[in-house]
């Protein structure tokens, strides 16, 4: 679709997930091996083409990390010196988008299946936000029992009403709006915390441990994520967490509890 362009969302600060979050931004950490980014920008790059004319990432939280991931396949918006949310971040790409309409991707969001994006295309009335949604027993996003689930077309006609300040398209869009919800087939986890962050990555691993080939276990692990370059000392016997290796090269170890 010419006339469609992608932003990923990649700028939050991922508090709940600390201290994970930081040594790298939440959309860099990895399930079954893999950072969440490149899965989002997968699943984008099934509809909008990886290059800097048409998908663009923006940055805040160890911006760094996120400009070296990005290298020059997309465009990079830095937001400084605040995060400005995803009605902020669409509009300080007005320019970059030239007139249109926005499939907006959050860039930490994990999905146990797969995701028809091109499905989720097809028909779209280009009027109407059009949004990825999942069924909740919790707090729901929208009326019937809906969550958010962190994919979302947005029609070129809404973004020169948001201005490049922090604000969300739940407030400044679609609370005002009609919008199409279309339900995910996928399971969906947003990875915020570590038990939800664990259960993404068992789910991926079938409920194995995931442990990245550059990582030395030399101890036990039992549904345990296993950063890069981590380590897991003789005798150490780990159950339900996550290990990394820390700025200072010590381990940092987070308890995620049960995630089944």
């Amino acid at each position: 679709m010419s006339s469609l362009a992608a932003l990923l969302l990649a700028a939050g600060e991922g508090t709940r997930l600390r201290p994970l979050t930081q040594l790298r931004p939440k959309p860099l950490c990895p399930v079954g091996n893999v950072p969440l980014l490149d899965l989002a920008l997968e699943r984008v790059a099934s509809v909008v083409p990886a290059t800097p004319s048409t998908v663009v990432v923006n940055a805040h939280h160890l911006g760094e990390q996120v400009l070296a991931w990005a290298g020059d396949r997309m465009q990079v918006s830095v937001e400084q010196p605040v995060a400005l949310g995803t009605a902020g971040a669409v509009a300080a790409v007005s320019t970059w988008l030239d007139g249109r309409d926005v499939l907006v991707a959050n860039g930490d969001a994990f999905f146990h299946g797969p995701v028809d994006v091109r499905g989720f295309l097809d028909g779209w009335d280009r009027e109407r936000p059009r949004l990825v949604v999942v069924p909740t027993s919790g707090e729901e996003d929208f009326p019937g029992g809906w969550r958010f689930a962190g994919i979302s077309l947005l029609p070129a006609r809404f973004v020169p009403t948001l201005r490049p300040e922090p604000a969300g398209l739940y407030e400044e869009v679609w609370s005002r709006t009609e919008v199409d919800l279309v339900p995910a087939s996928a399971t969906y986890v947003d990875c915020g915390t570590p038990r939800d962050y664990l259960h993404a990555n068992l789910l991926a691993s079938d409920g194995e441990s995931v442990v990245d080939p550059s990582a030395d276990v030399r101890g036990s692990v039992t549904r345990c994520v296993i950063w890069p370059g981590a380590v897991v000392h003789e005798g150490e016997e780990l159950v339900d967490c996550i290990r990394a290796r820390g700025l200072d090269g010590g381990e940092v170890t987070v308890h995620a509890g049960d995630a089944a």
